[in-house]
């Protein structure tokens, strides 16, 4: 028989068995597909070998009138902005003490200290920083005492715990003197979302003394959004800060409550935004004038071009509406020509109407969902987000987005990839701009951190998916590409084609498996004898890169996979480039012995310094009887 090319559908197809799908592909991971083909994703490489603490959910990139390119990040210990491949802290002060109202103990033999602070507020994981304290008389002087800690562990109301770095001798008796200082920054908020109850659940004076209360502790996302360069910033149910561009990077966010003109101002919010239409500062799930209790479905707009005034009167433009679909709003967005508000039942278009009026409401979607506040991306005028069990788009109307992949993420028996229901607050998307594709990471059942991703690819109308950690994704326009972030460091992604998050550099795998071919329906058994490959190395590194070409027999549909090995057969063959000028050339044929009544292929690779797109290879196949 002649050679039988084999050109497939783009996209990874799971929606329904393996043989039906017959003519795409079935299984992939760390591919894409450019113009009909799969080829792999690219690499990425850390900014540096600084690290921040806690895990990053948000990032915002801006670049200020003095040419500054920031990015700022909200992790759930701290916020930072990261200038120049280094990061600084500007986590807003919760509280500063008087002079001597802290005084420490310490414990011979002992690096734990004991601080006393009457009603401090503070929590397990906060931070304090400490200054003006005196030695203790011994080992631990007053270096050591006045510098940021973390607290350890709460003894009651008045007393917690921190760790030094020396062990306390028998002379350090001192209280650190009467010019103390301590100052806390923002409370802490978890890394995952979690039920939690009993005694020593949230923070303390929390729930029913002695029992605790059972509740959800919200997984800590900061809202931020840009004020001309400024950056206006807050975590996901607490107050809106400033940071001033014409400050240092040294220098901390502060309460917009607290600045000279400030009107009525929120003091707790669960999402921020600044408008494209007249730089308005939105807030939606904010607590009302007069209250400090968060309304959730409330949306409060400051005065235009005043984020200070949030008073209403006949002489500015602040106000509020409150949205009637749903019990609470989860996140919003600007768009080209509106703001897309979702509710966790509805989608509502907020648009300027001016004056006396300013903001309107209307619903464009019922009786959709969302899976989290981060799950939502734009590109091309048009919004994709990932529902609690499909996917949906609006483009001034709101739709399913059809998806190859649905049952595979959202109804997968296999633990292992199906998401965690249990995080939805952790889902997170973003676009790749270059390639045409919204990203969208979750956590697989049997993980509590983002390990899996979705791709779709907007301009092929295709999808698939693979393995990756990852917190927070931004496709940045200043930086050159998107930037990443997990295990406290940012990464430069689609740089490269290796894994340089790390001092040492790693392959990444990649593979992509086809859904089952035949020959006439699988009347006959094939026998395939060679391939010959049709593949590209372009952008390699190594000097001789090289993919693995695996074919997969089967006696039928349902048998699995059958090793060739057993029966006296070949299956798989490396290309291997050999040369890349005046034109490319590789492997020109891999012989093989594989027969069997359905047929799948699959290509890989797990080298250093490789990348490559596969064309249309082919394969040399007969018919070889009924049995």
């Amino acid at each position: 028989m002649p050679l039988k090319k084999l050109t497939l559908r783009p996209g990874v197809n799971r929606e329904n068995t393996r043989y039906t799908s017959e003519g795409g592909w079935y299984d992939c991971d760390k591919i894409r597909f450019r113009q009909g083909t799969p080829e792999k994703i690219g690499g990425w490489v850390q900014i540096s070998t600084n690290r921040f603490l806690g895990v990053c959910r948000s990032l915002i990139n801006w670049v200020t009138l003095g040419n500054l390119d920031l990015v700022g990040l909200g992790t759930n210990l701290k916020y930072y902005i990261e200038r120049g491949a280094r990061y600084y802290d500007i986590t807003p002060i919760r509280s500063t003490t008087a002079a001597g109202d802290v005084t420490f103990a310490a414990a011979n033999g002992s690096s734990t200290i004991t601080v006393t602070d009457t009603a401090n507020g503070a929590g397990v994981g906060d931070f304090v920083t400490f200054s003006g304290a005196a030695d203790l008389g011994g080992l631990v002087t007053a270096l050591i005492l006045n510098a940021e800690y973390q607290i350890v562990s709460i003894i009651d109301a008045d007393n917690y715990t921190i760790t030094v770095t020396v062990t306390a001798n028998a002379s350090d008796t001192g209280n650190g003197g009467a010019s103390t200082v301590g100052e806390y920054q923002l409370g802490v908020g978890p890394e995952i979302e979690e039920v939690l109850s009993g005694w020593g659940t949230g923070r303390w004076g929390f729930g029913t003394w002695g029992l605790g209360a059972p509740n959800v502790e919200a997984l800590r996302i900061w809202n931020h959004a840009n004020f001309g360069e400024d950056l206006l910033f807050g975590p996901r149910g607490g107050a809106v800060y400033y940071w001033d561009a014409s400050s240092t990077v040294t220098t901390r966010g502060v309460a917009i409550t607290g600045l000279v003109g400030a009107a009525d101002a929120p003091v707790a919010q669960n999402n921020l935004l600044v408008s494209d239409v007249s730089r308005f500062v939105l807030c939606l799930g904010v607590n009302p004038i007069g209250s400090a209790a968060i309304d959730p479905m409330l949306v409060r707009w400051s005065d235009q071009e005043n984020f200070l005034d949030w008073a209403p009167t006949a002489t500015n433009q602040s106000g509020d509406l409150r949205l009637s679909s749903g019990t609470k709003i989860v996140t919003a967005q600007q768009t080209r020509q509106e703001v897309l508000v979702w509710t966790d039942a509805s989608l509502y278009s907020l648009q300027y109407l001016g004056p006396p009026f300013v903001w309107g409401a209307q619903s464009v979607g019922e009786n959709i969902s969302i899976a989290g506040p981060n799950a939502v991306a734009s590109a091309n005028n048009v919004t994709y987000w990932m529902g609690k069990d499909k996917f949906y788009m609006y483009d001034g109307r709101t739709q399913t987005l059809r998806c190859d992949l649905r049952q595979f993420i959202f109804q997968n028996s296999d633990d292992a990839l199906t998401i965690n229901h249990a995080q939805l607050d952790q889902v997170f998307a973003s676009t790749v701009e270059a390639f045409n594709e919204i990203w969208w990471f979750y956590c697989s059942s049997v993980s509590t951190v983002p390990n899996r991703y979705v791709v779709f690819n907007y301009a092929e109308n295709s999808w698939y998916y693979g393995t990756m950690e990852r917190t927070a994704w931004l496709d940045s326009t200043t930086r050159g590409n998107p930037i990443a972030t997990y295990q406290n460091r940012i990464v430069n992604q689609e740089i490269g084609v290796d894994d340089a998050s790390d001092a040492i550099i790693a392959p990444i795998a990649a593979y992509v498996s086809s859904a089952q071919f035949d020959i006439d329906d699988g009347h006959n058994m094939s026998f395939i004898w060679r391939i010959l490959p049709d593949i590209t190395f372009r952008g390699s590194t190594a000097a001789s890169p090289k993919a693995l070409m695996t074919l997969l027999p089967l006696k039928n549909s349902g048998s699995g996979y059958t090793d060739p090995a057993s029966v006296g057969g070949d299956s798989f063959g490396e290309v291997i480039r050999t040369a890349s000028v005046p034109v490319e050339q590789f492997t020109g044929q891999i012989n093989t012995r594989v027969r069997g009544r359905q047929m799948a292929i699959r290509i890989e690779s797990d080298e250093l310094g490789t990348t490559w797109q596969l064309g249309a290879p082919r394969i040399d196949i007969r018919q070889d009887g009924r049995r």
